[in-house]
C-alpha cells in the first residue's frame, strides 16, 4: 500500500454506519454490524430465516431485483454467502439449499432465472423462455461457494461438471459470466485445470474490464469487482499500480451520505436503498481486505 494512500477513517466508517441504520435491509445492517462494530454473527443467520422458502430456495426480494415471494437460483448465491459470513456453513439451511438446486437443474447446471419469476415484479433484464437451460451464471458461482466449504451435497458433482464443460466452452466470456467463472474457478479443487483455465481467459476476461474508475455510463465492471480480496485469480489479472489506483479512487467513491451507490439501471425506487446498503458493505469488506479499514 502507498504512504499516502486513502483510507476509511473513523468519521467515514461513523458516516457509513448513520447511512446504514438510516436506509438499508435488516439483513445488510446486521452484516455491517457483525463486520465493522463487533455485532454477533447469529443476528445475520437470523435476519436470512425470513428469505427462505418450504422449497428450501430463497426469494422474498432477497435479490432486490427479483420482487416475487418464490425461490429462484440467484438469491440462493446470496443465502449462501451470507451463512458463511455469519460462520453458519454446517446450517442446516445449506443441504435445504442444495437438495432444493437439485430439484431444478437441468444437465447438472440451474438456469439464470425460471419462468415463475413472470408472476411478479422484477427488473427488465430477468427474461427466460418457458424452459430455461443451466447456466454458468449462477452455477458457477453456487458451486464455488459449496466447494470452498467442503460441501459433499449430490448435487455438487454434476454441477462442477456442467461448470467445467461450460469454462472449456467459454472464448469471451461476458462480464456476469466472469464473476461466475472466477467464483468457480477460485474453489475448484482441481487446481491445475483451474490455473489453466484461468491463463487460457485472462486476455478475454480484461477485455471486459473498464479501468477508468471515472467512466461515466452505467452498469460498468471495473477491476476491484473481478478482484474484491487480494487471494483470488482476480487479483491476477491487475498490476499493483492498477488495484492502488482503484482503491483510492473507490474511498473517493463514498457519497455524501456515507454509502456507495451502484452503476445499473434503478427500475423501482424500493431497490435503491436496498442495493446501496449490500454493496455499502461489499465495499468496506474490499477495503478492509485489502488494507484501507484498519481492523
Amino acid at each position: 500500500m502507498n504512504e499516502g494512500a486513502l483510507m476509511i477513517d473513523g468519521g467515514r466508517l461513523d458516516r457509513a454506519e448513520d447511512f446504514m441504520r438510516r436506509n438499508a435491509r435488516l439483513i445488510d445492517r446486521r452484516r455491517f454490524a457483525f463486520h465493522f462494530r463487533g455485532g454477533p454473527a447469529a443476528a445475520i443467520a437470523a435476519a436470512l430465516r425470513p428469505y427462505e422458502n418450504a422449497d428450501g430456495g430463497y426469494g422474498q426480494a432477497l435479490e432486490p431485483d427479483l420482487r416475487g415471494e418464490g425461490s429462484q437460483p440467484v438469491p440462493a448465491q446470496h443465502a449462501l454467502e451470507f451463512l458463511h459470513e455469519a460462520g453458519a456453513d454446517d446450517d442446516a439451511a445449506v443441504t435445504r439449499l442444495c437438495d432444493y438446486l437439485a430439484t431444478i437443474s437441468r444437465g447438472g447446471g440451474v438456469p439464470f432465472v425460471l419462468p415463475s419469476v413472470r408472476e411478479a415484479p422484477h427488473a427488465p433484464w430477468w427474461q427466460t423462455p418457458d424452459d430455461p437451460p443451466g447456466g454458468i451464471v449462477p452455477t458457477g458461482t453456487l458451486a464455488g461457494q459449496l466447494h470452498r466449504i467442503g460441501s459433499a451435497h449430490p448435487w455438487l458433482g454434476p454441477a462442477t461438471e456442467f461448470c467445467w464443460a461450460a469454462i472449456d466452452a467459454a472464448d469471451d466470456p461476458a462480464p456476469y459470466e466472469i464473476y461466475a467463472i472466477l467464483a468457480f474457478l477460485d474453489q475448484a479443487p482441481d487446481r491445475d485445470r483451474a490455473e489453466a483455465a484461468f491463463e487460457r481467459l485472462r486476455k478475454p476476461m480484461l477485455q471486459r474490464v473498464t479501468l477508468d474508475p471515472n467512466a461515466p455510463g452505467g452498469d460498468l465492471h471495473f477491476p476491484l469487482d473481478l478482484a474484491p480480496a487480494p487471494d483470488g485469480f482476480g487479483r491476477r489479472l491487475f498490476s499493483d499500480e492498477t488495484i492502488e489506483e482503484q482503491l483510492d479512487a473507490l474511498v473517493e467513491a463514498q457519497r455524501e451520505d456515507g454509502g456507495w451507490t451502484v452503476d445499473f439501471l434503478i427500475w423501482t425506487p424500493k431497490t435503491e436503498p436496498e442495493w446501496r446498503g449490500y454493496v455499502t458493505v461489499e465495499r468496506l469488506k474490499t477495503l478492509r481486505a485489502y488494507g484501507r479499514l484498519p481492523r
